[in-house]
């Protein structure tokens, strides 16, 4: 007896200096973290400076209405050589949410902000720093709407979720704001089997992205149904489709398609690939999509924005990297800006408020590249491959590849959001395994206690 005394008592010594060990690099990262004013804004690779400010907005972290100081939403301008020019942290009506940041004609910006369960959309001013306009409407978390000229606004309505009849009533509005109402819509129950995505659920389309194209038509991103297409505003028939549900060869959950014609008249589209952690861009030949570019997948991590500027290069958005980089045709990082937390849309001021620049065939540069030239400041994050990353080199090539790559994009994608600012992403997976092991212990402990406890009683019992 007392020899099992013993053992067990060594086992329970042995499961608690483990817990403590694998807990042990987190509490030194507490202890040691100490933050300097600003870290999380600041140049990173400036080979070449931009050709004019970028506006930058940062989606922040915000939960239950509580936004964490160290996860800040925002909207920064930056200049040519990385310098920042100033910043807007608005919690008018709420803490709030950045999304979309839309050049306007006249120089203002049009920008996308959900609070609680509304969105705020406001006209803003640069220069003065404040709103010249704003709309609030009863859509929760727009991520996207658009300027139509004539006081007509395009609104991606994401999240219309009918709780009565249990069906999704996700659609995109045009609200004229001198009429003060909703003048045009469009539901993608009308297009879309409601098996699309699994089945209706309150966040069935998770429609992201609505651009105008010429005069009648709208290109739009259902991320969850893992295409892009083009609807005719008359008809309201989609008229051009890339992509199909849950096909990920060609797109995964993707954000911010732009429209681009080619020197020959070329229809091509130009998309952060975002499940799939690359930039792609498709030309439609003999009526079929092909793609021509892709550039990154081994170093973004939940790209969301990608715009073709008038000098070929492509500013693109890592968000989860939390970085805002220029990079020429064949990958090359020639501007850079980190810029936490989460951004979600960069636009260059000059260029429009959407891809303004030619295609990659029109520069000659079709092909598949990686991203080379970063500072790798990766602020708020680790430095190296990192816990997915090390995933990944880890199976490549074994049997569990693609099983262990599906985890290893979904830790890459889910932990940033939950994990403290000053965890690595080691750090969180090591405070993962010692949570589920003094789990584990605990539930050996409690059936090992019952059994000891039934054992008592039959004893009592036999006697």
């Amino acid at each position: 007896m007392a020899l099992s005394l013993s053992r067990a008592t060594a086992t329970r010594v042995l499961a608690l200096l483990l817990v403590v060990a694998l807990l042990a690099p987190s509490a030194v990262s507490a202890l040691t973290y100490e933050p300097a004013p600003e870290t999380s804004l600041k140049p990173g690779t400036i080979t070449s400076p931009a050709g004019g400010p970028t506006v930058v907005s940062t989606q922040g972290y915000t939960f239950r209405g509580t936004t964490n100081s160290k996860k800040p939403a925002r909207v920064i301008s930056v200049g040519p050589r990385g310098d920042r020019r100033w910043i807007h942290d608005d919690n008018v009506g709420g803490n709030a949410w950045f999304f979309d940041v839309d050049p306007m004609p006249n120089g203002n910006l049009l920008v996308s902000s959900p609070r609680a369960d509304d969105t705020l959309v406001f006209e803003f001013d640069p220069d003065a720093r404040e709103r010249v306009w704003q709309e609030r409407f009863a859509m929760t978390d727009t991520h996207d709407v658009a300027y139509l000229g004539d006081d007509r606004i395009a609104i991606a309505n994401m999240r219309e979720w009918n709780a009565t009849t249990e069906v999704s009533d996700d659609r995109v509005v045009v609200y004229n704001r001198s009429k003060g109402e909703i003048t045009w819509e469009w539901y993608f129950k009308n297009h879309f089997p409601a098996s699309a995505d699994g089945g209706y659920n309150d966040d069935w389309s998770h429609v992201n992205d609505v651009d105008p194209i010429g005069e009648d038509r709208l290109l739009l991103s259902p991320r969850n149904f893992d295409q892009v297409i083009v609807v005719d505003m008359s008809s309201k028939e989609i008229v051009e489709r890339l992509g199909r549900d849950d096909d990920y060869s060609i797109l995964r959950e993707q954000h911010n398609p732009d429209w681009l014609l080619s020197e020959n008249g070329t229809p091509t589209i130009l998309v952060a690939d975002s499940g799939n952690n690359r930039i792609v861009e498709y030309a439609k030949e003999g009526g079929e999509w092909v793609r021509t570019w892709s550039v990154g997948a081994d170093s973004l991590n939940w790209p969301r924005d990608a715009d073709r500027l008038p000098n070929g290069n492509t500013l693109v958005t890592d968000t989860l990297n939390h970085r805002v980089m220029e990079i020429t045709p064949t990958g090359e990082v020639v501007w850079e800006y980190y810029a936490t937390w989460g951004p979600y849309d960069a636009e260059r001021i000059g260029t429009g408020a959407e891809s303004a620049g030619p295609t990659i065939r029109d520069l000659n540069a079709s092909g598949t590249y990686e991203i080379e030239g970063s500072a790798g400041l990766a602020p708020g994050g680790e430095g190296g491959v990192g816990f997915a990353g090390r995933i990944r080199a880890t199976f490549a090539g074994t049997p569990l590849e693609g099983p262990m790559t599906e985890f290893a994009i979904r830790w890459g994608h889910v932990t940033p959001w939950l994990r403290p600012v000053w965890m690595s992403g080691w750090d969180f997976a090591l405070a993962i395994a010692a949570v589920l092991l003094a789990l584990s212990w605990t539930g050996v402990e409690l059936v090992a206690r019952r059994r000891r406890i039934l054992a008592g009683a039959r004893r009592l019992l036999g006697r």
